[in-house]
């Protein structure tokens, strides 16, 4: 991808030398013409408050700082948009950084525009001697991040970063121009990765795309094309087969809400591309250091995000475990098939009921309470024929699901390069200055990498500020 990329020759390399007064481990050695340096050294707090004109900021992981609209436009939908104590929130600068309520999972973000954001975080301001380009791909770096997670335990004192975190974090600092060479180096492989991975997540929606049909045309209308229809009554549902029935959620479900007593269960998380999977495998989930008394789920009940159930972030329970109290769990009422009615209502139709379903709590934000979910009527074949449309439905799309893994395979192997040449390259493992010369100029735009590949319903980023 970058040819010219070498490693530094033993004879040029030399053992870091902090200078913090806590050492954090995550360098071991540079190349000898760089240096080591403190952080407050090239970067200072900016505690300027609001100006009149500034316009509202996101702080995301995916897109870093940027306006609120530019990131309603990019995953379309709105977000909360704060109308008091404007004058309290924090002023930004384009190229400043910012230490989020997320950095301590993602790293710090670099602003892409002028503006202000919640007065909670704190803004960087960068010093003659950076070049910004290198340290937004420095503070993503994934020893970075572990370094900053070494300066507290965030997850079980619920802390926020601080000046003082980033103060403990000695930085490696190269020539002014080497450090724009790796900038370059990396913008150049991130355009790279970025379209390969755009490609294959168009393929993903693509094969899932008629995977879903196939299972919706057999979940709504079942496997024989030539049995008798009948109107369901249900505009998102259409005719059915005239010997099934339609009967209201209440009736096949019912929401439990039971604790645990001592929170040794596993921590399960919501991923709309993973399910509900151990929260070890889902980077941004939220952990807390006793889950006494949290609810639980079962394995074989259908567990929704009430806040995103109309985006489908729902999934049966392939194991018991604790979860958020956001989540909502039901389990069945009558005897029919979980993994059927999964389908139901993961089916594009349904889903678009659930959103209708939905309450919109304020602009942008909406919830699935249990009595909305209650109401929406579902379709009920006999129960042999809802475990027939499975077992079909299963050989039918094994060839699509297999593609579909293979494919997110390779998006993950991708990601993995990225993570490693990132790591290797703002660090000083490999020496960019006779690759970088070989490079095209960069487009004039810049490229704001998605450099975790999140999906919309996996981006958690708090946009909704309470600056009194």
């Amino acid at each position: 991808m970058i040819e010219g990329l070498k490693p530094y020759a033993q004879s040029k390399l030399k053992p870091m030398v902090r200078t913090s007064a806590i050492n954090i481990p995550w360098l071991t050695v540079i190349p000898a013409h760089w240096q080591v340096v403190r952080a407050k050294g090239l970067f200072t707090a900016r505690t300027e408050r609001a100006r009149p004109d500034d316009e509202q900021l996101s702080a995301t992981q995916a897109y870093g700082v940027i306006p609120q609209k530019e990131f309603e436009r990019r995953v379309g939908r709105k977000v909360v948009q704060i109308t008091q104590h404007l004058d309290k929130r924090a002023h930004v600068e384009p190229d400043d950084f910012v230490i989020s309520m997320r950095s301590f999972q993602g790293g710090l973000e670099r602003a892409w525009a002028r503006g202000c954001i919640r007065s909670s975080y704190v803004v960087l301001k960068p010093s003659p001697k950076t070049q910004v380009g290198y340290f937004s791909h420095l503070f993503k770096s994934l020893d970075y991040i572990r370094a900053l997670q070494a300066t507290g335990n965030f997850i079980r004192d619920g802390q926020d970063l601080n000046f003082n975190n980033f103060s403990l974090v000695d930085l490696p600092l190269p020539p002014p121009d080497e450090q724009a060479d790796i900038a370059k180096c990396l913008d150049h492989a991130n355009r790279k990765i970025d379209g390969f991975i755009r490609a294959k997540r168009k393929l993903i929606g693509l094969l899932n795309e008629q995977k879903q049909a196939i299972i919706h045309r057999a979940v709504t209308r079942g496997l024989h094309p030539d049995v008798p229809l009948k109107p369901s009554g249900i505009p998102w549902l259409g005719d059915i087969p005239k010997h099934w029935e339609v009967r209201r959620a209440k009736y096949l479900f019912r929401e439990v809400d039971d604790r645990s007593k001592d929170g040794k269960e596993t921590h399960l998380a919501m991923s709309q591309r993973l399910g509900l999977v151990p929260s070890s495998m889902v980077e941004s989930a939220m952990r807390s250091e006793s889950y006494a008394g949290a609810k639980l789920c079962q394995e074989g009940d259908l567990v929704l995000n009430r806040l995103k159930a109309h985006l489908g972030v729902f999934a049966l329970a392939k194991q018991g475990g604790v979860i958020s109290p956001d989540y909502s769990v039901f389990r069945k009422r009558a005897a029919i098939s979980m993994e059927y009615y999964e389908s139901v209502l993961k089916s594009s139709a349904c889903r678009r009921e659930l959103r209708i379903r939905a309450k919109g709590l304020v602009e942008g934000f909406w919830r699935l309470y249990t009595d909305d979910f209650y109401d929406i009527r579902l379709p009920v074949p006999p129960f042999e024929e809802q475990k027939e449309i499975m077992s079909a439905m299963t050989v039918e799309t094994a060839a699509l699901t297999t593609a579909i893994a293979r494919t997110e395979r390779e998006i993950a192997l991708m990601q993995e390069y990225r993570t490693r040449l990132t790591a290797d390259l703002v660090t000083g493992k490999l020496d960019v200055r006779e690759a970088a010369a070989k490079l095209p100029e960069p487009p004039t735009e810049p490229t704001v990498s998605n450099a975790d590949g999140l999906d919309e319903a996996d981006i958690l980023e708090e946009t909704a500020d309470n600056d009194t």
